[in-house]
């Protein structure tokens, strides 16, 4: 489903990326880990079509993303790609259901569609009280739970997700970790995480270790 080659990646003199290989099957949960500066997410953000690599192939879907500029590119990420960051990055303006439902809005998608479809996976992450409070009447754990279901209401192929725990509390933490092992399989749903959460590591179907840029 995701298959990348060759890629690498450099900032000036220093190589971050040295010609890494990867491969992601749909329904997996694969875990990336290693010391920081091992170039974890800037792989991640490659592979997620954030950053462009100096050179390497990129696959989702077999559509060679690596080739894909401007608008085209764009719709690409916003159709098959869905993201979980650190830090929930939702609107302070708008309600749960709002910044669930903003990725469908930029797609173009029926208005009444997108809403309905956010209330459903709202309600799947047990967020079905709060659709219509505003971050700041939520816990750090349903806000990162709120981000979850706007990474999925385009339906993408991939999840793309950067340390999504390392701001939360252990049990919340935990939380978000069971919600994604039964994300994949209820829904098929495949992640690709970079982690320092052990426990995270560890209930993947796979763990990559990366070590100054290149996969080990």
């Amino acid at each position: 489903m995701l298959e990348a080659k060759g890629v690498k990646k450099s900032y000036g003199p220093l190589a971050v990326l040295k010609g890494v290989n990867i491969a992601v099957e749909q329904g997996e949960i694969v875990s990336i880990v290693g010391s920081s500066g091992a170039g974890k997410s800037t792989l991640l953000h490659i592979l997620g079509s954030l950053d462009t690599p100096d050179a390497g192939t990129i696959m989702v879907n077999n559509i060679p993303v690596h080739s894909l500029k401007g608008r085209k590119l764009a719709a690409f990420r916003n159709k098959y790609i869905g993201f979980v960051f650190q830090f929930h990055h939702l609107l302070p303006e708008f309600s749960a259901v709002e910044n669930v439902c903003i990725p469908g809005w930029i797609a173009s998608r029926s208005k009444r569609e997108v809403k309905k479809e956010a209330e459903r996976l709202l309600d799947l992450l047990g967020l079905g009280q709060r659709v219509n409070n505003k971050p700041n009447e939520m816990s750090g754990g349903e806000q990162q739970r709120v981000a979850v279901a706007r990474a999925l209401i385009n339906n993408p192929s991939i999840v793309f997700a950067d340390e999504p725990t390392g701001n939360l509390d252990s049990a919340n933490a935990k939380g978000l970790h069971h919600l994604f092992v039964e994300l994949r399989d209820t829904l098929q749903q495949t992640f690709l995480i970079v982690t320092h959460n052990e426990e995270l590591a560890a209930m993947s179907n796979r763990t990559i270790h990366m070590k100054d840029g290149r996969i080990i």
